[in-house]
């Protein structure tokens, strides 16, 4: 690690330190024990990659200049190479910009001294090993020529002789001997330059190692070979010396340059409206996982031995909630990430609702829309690959396990952070595209843009984007700064609260009333509240839905809220407190009839027995063939004994048209509810995704641990032994006030400490904690923390 670099990061100032931890987190993590740890972490290949991912393509481009040209480069010299780059003249805005960016690179340490002097901080030039498309430098590029080879390149490309690589180096750094090699080869040679000269700069073509002479090179290959114009890497591999690509490209390192991001182009739109359109679709989307999240309750589907959703039960999904397939299958993958459903065990287990799902019901409209929300904003799993297959060719179903991408939680946020920067422009999916690959050049490939338009359809049918625009609800969840202090990735704190604020106004007035018809049906002309929806999905089935819901009563789901422990009369009454018409006389007479005959015949445990007071009933019974394979056998006028379930038993006799109740061992009648059927939540170990680096009060405390204890490493102190063996002393009361004013200060203070032998010694700490009989600290004279027993502490004396 270079010594200037670490003495350029020490002489920096804290709010300098602060700004790089908290731009590049992963240098605290954890927190180097001095600034030389912190000098040698910022140069590691890894935490100098992740520092350059953050670039946009002018900042990079800038650094890619400083690690071409020789160091260090003074700030004119930059500025020159990059103007040449320019479409047009260097104007205002790219010195402005230029400033900009050398100045992000200074705050990030991949760059660093003066204007005068800017060099490549250490490890920057081993990450970008192909900057601005060039080869390595000719040194690089023949290391693996021998001595001999080398002489025989050399001498054919006019050198006095030698026979190292510094000196076909040297000779390649000269243009007009590199102009006068390219003149010598043919212009098919000199075409295959041209292909390599903006790169990329390596190549393959057939026996690459072949030695030849310049005088007897024949093909185009070989004449290049010959002449050190191109360096063989491999046995069919060539590469383009950075000497000869900087020749070819007249001295430019770029060929063109815009220090301004791309325009967004799209179609402009009226935020007000897209605004109360994303509310409609947040408002669908929360009765679609609601509705998803009851069916499921009562009709859960089973879990895949691979851990996924079977193909079928997406579909029916899909049937149920009147959706295309792959909005389905991301209303299962957000109801899991927001830890609403999960599996009941890892074989033959099954997909339900967990508590969480209760709590979240009763929640407001908005504020079940921020949560869920808030987890598809957040979440690592992709649902738009959902039926695609993975390099195995095995089938990726919903709720897989290889639906996660580490990328993805990222990529929402960069997408939806461009979509806020261009307000009132709903941009299209190449717009947006281009944008981000200007914005983080090196992470763009095939699947970040499959990404993107995964993100873009997504937030529309979720409510977070409308008509193209990013809602003013959906803005506030985003991260105030992508690349600022740390925001955690649960928004269920300020953000959450303040998007469900915005979308509060915008969502339609659920209404407590329905209109009862003669035809046995009940019409809802809007959104109903969470309870009647819910008692109507229990008492009715959905006919149709649309701008008005069509719930039918029918007997069978009249007694199903029998078998809920509802009685006719609360039902009658439950219909007459929320109809604006009166109750129809033929749905009273249903429901009086239906509960009359509900529980006259008691289905139990034999294997399972039919009781009824009613024995004529029960005659009606054994006289079925419908109830042949049932195996039923009359052990008295009121009780007939089955080898069948009592489940299996039930539902048989309802389907040969009697209406059986099922009852305890102890007689009582069993209450079938609905959201009995739960599961745990296994999401609740899993680390939350964050956006940005740590918050500002860590940032702070790394920064101080990290002086504290540069200062320790640099003074290398023993511990101290004062003349005579006097080490501070002091009453106990006195030290305890003392160690307490230090905490609350943070300041330094020298303590008499008596170790585990009895030998006294002196010690020079920063207290931090105190408790429990013990004194947490940071020890200067070992530079590390330490735990000190208060009643082994001596005495306590000042610094000074």
């Amino acid at each position: 690690m270079s010594t200037e670099f670490t003495e350029w990061l020490r002489s920096q100032s804290d709010d300098r330190l602060r700004a790089l931890v908290s731009v590049r987190p992963e240098l605290i993590t954890p927190v180097p024990a001095h600034l030389e740890g912190l000098a040698g972490r910022a140069g590691s290949p890894s935490a100098v990659g992740r520092a350059l991912d953050r670039l946009d393509r002018f900042t990079l481009a800038v650094m890619e200049t400083l690690v071409v040209l020789p160091a260090p480069v003074p700030y004119r010299s930059l500025r020159a190479q990059l103007a040449r780059a320019l479409p047009g003249a260097a104007g205002p805005a790219f010195q402005s910009a230029l400033k900009e960016a050398v100045e992000r690179l200074r705050t990030m340490a991949l760059v660093y001294g003066p204007d005068r002097a800017l060099t490549p901080a250490p490890g920057v030039r081993g990450a970008l090993d192909a900057p601005a498309g060039l080869g390595p430098p000719a040194e690089e590029a023949f290391r693996h020529h021998s001595a001999e080879r080398l002489a025989e390149l050399i001498q054919d490309a006019g050198g006095e002789g030698g026979d190292t690589r510094e000196a076909l180096a040297t000779l390649l750094g000269d243009p007009e001997i590199v102009g006068r090699l390219v003149e010598e080869v043919s212009p098919q040679a000199r075409s295959a330059l041209n292909e390599l000269a903006w790169g990329p700069a390596s190549g393959r073509v057939p026996n690459a190692r072949r030695e030849v002479r310049a005088a007897t090179a024949q093909s185009p290959i070989e004449q290049l070979l010959s002449r050190a114009l191109l360096a063989a890497t491999g046995e069919e591999t060539v590469v383009l010396p950075r000497e000869v690509a900087l020749f070819l490209r007249d001295g430019r390192i770029h060929r063109d340059l815009s220090p301004l991001p791309p325009a967004s182009g799209g179609t402009e739109r009226d935020q007000g409206l897209a605004d109360r359109t994303a509310a409609g679709q947040a408002f669908t989307f929360t009765r679609a996982v609601e509705e998803l999240c009851e069916r499921w309750s009562v009709d859960p589907p089973g879990v895949l031995r691979s851990g996924g959703l079977a193909v079928r039960d997406l579909r029916r999904v899909a049937t149920l909630l009147d959706l295309p397939e792959w909005v389905a299958g991301m209303i299962i993958e957000v109801c899991y990430a927001a830890g609403l459903v999960a599996a009941s065990g890892a074989v033959d287990g099954e997909w339900m609702p967990t508590p969480g799902y209760d709590g979240w019901r009763v929640k407001a409209t908005e504020d079940r829309w921020a949560v869920l929300a808030g987890a598809w904003l957040t979440m690592d799993r992709v649902p738009g690959v959902i039926g695609e297959r993975d390099e195995r060719d095995r089938l990726l179903n919903a709720l897989h396990p290889d639906l996660r991408r580490a990328a993805a939680a990222e990529v929402r946020a960069t997408t939806l952070a461009m979509l806020a920067a261009t307000p009132g422009v709903a941009p299209t999916l190449d717009a947006v595209r281009t944008r981000l690959a200007w914005e983080q050049p090196r992470r763009r490939g095939g699947q970040r843009d499959q990404l993107v338009e995964f993100t873009l359809r997504e937030a529309e049918q979720i409510g977070v984007t409308g008509l193209g625009l990013l809602s003013g609800h959906g803005r506030a969840l985003l991260p105030e700064a992508l690349d600022g202090p740390g925001v955690s990735g649960d928004p269920g704190g300020g953000r959450a609260a303040s998007a469900a604020r915005l979308l509060l106004p915008l969502l339609p007035e659920p209404l407590d009333h329905v209109l009862l018809q003669a035809d046995l049906t009940a019409v809802a002309p809007g959104p109903l509240t969470g309870d009647l929806r819910r008692w109507l999905a229990l008492a009715a089935e959905v006919e149709s839905t649309g701008g008005a819901t069509v719930y039918r009563f029918d007997e069978r789901s009249i007694r199903r809220a029998l078998d809920s422990g509802q009685g006719a009369e609360e039902m009658l009454a439950m219909l007459e407190r929320h109809s604006t018409t009166p109750v129809p006389q033929p749905l009273s007479y249903l429901v009086t009839d239906v509960a009359r005959r509900h529980g006259r015949m008691r289905v139990g445990t034999a294997s399972a027995y039919v009781r009824c007071d009613d024995s004529s009933l029960l005659d009606e019974v054994m006289a079925d063939k419908r109830a042949i394979p049932l195996r039923l056998r009359r052990l008295a006028p009121t009780v007939i004994a089955a080898q069948s379930s009592r489940p299996t038993l039930v539902d048989s006799l309802r389907a040969m048209g009697y209406a059986p109740a099922a009852e305890s061992l102890d007689g009582d009648v069993i209450i079938t509810q609905l959201d009995v059927r739960r599961t745990e939540s296994t999401l609740a170990a899993r680390a939350p995704v964050t956006f940005g680096g740590p918050e500002a009060d860590v940032v702070a405390a790394a920064v101080r641990a990290v002086r504290a204890g540069d200062a320790a490493h640099q003074a290398r102190r023993a511990p101290v032994a004062a003349p005579g063996g006097q080490v501070p002393r002091s009453p106990a009361t006195a030290t305890i006030v003392a160690l307490r004013e230090a905490i609350r200060q943070g300041s330094q203070v020298w303590i008499g400490y008596l170790d585990s032998q009895g030998n006294a010694t002196s010690r020079i700490l920063e207290p931090a904690r105190m408790e429990g009989g013990y004194l947490t600290a940071y020890d200067e004279t070992r530079a590390a923390v330490h735990r000190f027993a208060l009643h082994r502490i001596t005495g306590i004396a000042d610094i000074a």
